[in-house]
């Protein structure tokens, strides 16, 4: 069997409500206020306005060019806000100089669409890279943390393998293993499922709900996959021109009316009035 195959983790209901999510409804791990980022002259998010609990899967959807990623970026400082306010846990991150963003860095994972990997490192370096940028020398400690890394993302076997000569479901993995190496509290996830075929995409969901539901991780989400959506999230943000258009559940979401959020849901063009 294929090592990308959806059953290479616990078969777990995929509908199981994560307890974190449960736990945490209170409490904010972000809170983004009045959002606003223009780019060469084009606005791009136009008064954001998200707050995301602690232990939850937070799902953005949006059509291309809406600004998913940007806001994204925006969340760990890899952006600046032309105006607006983001708190990580109460405290204020626009305005902070780089040096002072490390410490909130150090809170949060992410998994970049193409998965960013190192071709010229093995997979055992690039998952071990966080952990050295952090000052981390000590080789037994790295193979140790590494190891467990890829280990929760049953890759334990190829950490010697370097990225070329592993596919494309299995870089995502690794790139997930690197995201968590340093115990995050929060993994942001941009495109997890792009470019992968329907059984690997739901191995990637079902990792998705298995480092929440075992790390009590908060996760973002930034997706166009609609399967996905339905399986992972604990509430759906769709961000259209520039602002939440919708927040809610899953089931809220299928069950809405507004033309805008069918059209998306359902793949089709908005019907004019």
């Amino acid at each position: 069997m294929s090592s990308d195959s959806s059953t290479f983790i616990e078969t777990e209901s995929l509908e199981t409500k994560r307890p974190c999510a449960q736990e945490s409804e209170s409490k904010c791990f972000f809170e983004v206020k009045d959002l606003k980022k223009a780019i060469g002259g084009q606005k791009i998010l136009r008064g954001v306005d998200l707050n995301i609990r602690r232990g939850e899967t937070m799902v953005v959807i949006g059509r291309s060019g809406e600004g998913k990623s940007v806001f994204l970026k925006h969340l760990i400082g890899l952006m600046s806000p032309d105006a607006g306010s983001i708190k990580v846990e109460g405290q204020e991150l626009v305005g902070l100089r780089e040096r002072q963003m490390r410490d909130i860095r150090r809170k949060v994972g992410i998994l970049f669409q193409d998965g960013a990997l190192f071709d010229s490192m093995t997979v055992a370096e690039n998952v071990a890279f966080p952990l050295m940028e952090m000052g981390i020398k000590n080789r037994e400690e790295l193979l140790e943390r590494v190891g467990q890394a890829l280990d929760k993302v049953e890759l334990a076997e190829h950490m010697a393998k370097m990225p070329i000569n592993i596919s494309g479901g299995m870089r995502k993995r690794v790139s997930l293993a690197r995201a968590i190496i340093g115990e995050p509290q929060c993994i942001l996830y941009d495109e997890p499922t792009s470019g992968l075929d329907p059984v690997v995409s739901e191995s990637i969901d079902r990792l998705i709900l298995r480092m929440q539901k075992n790390l009590c991780v908060t996760s973002l989400v930034v997706t166009h996959d609609m399967n996905s959506v339905f399986r992972i999230a604990d509430r759906v943000a769709y961000l259209r021109e520039g602002k939440i258009h919708f927040l809610g559940t899953p089931e809220e979401l299928r069950d809405s009316q507004d033309r805008y959020v069918r059209s998306f849901v359902e793949g089709r063009q908005v019907e004019e009035e």
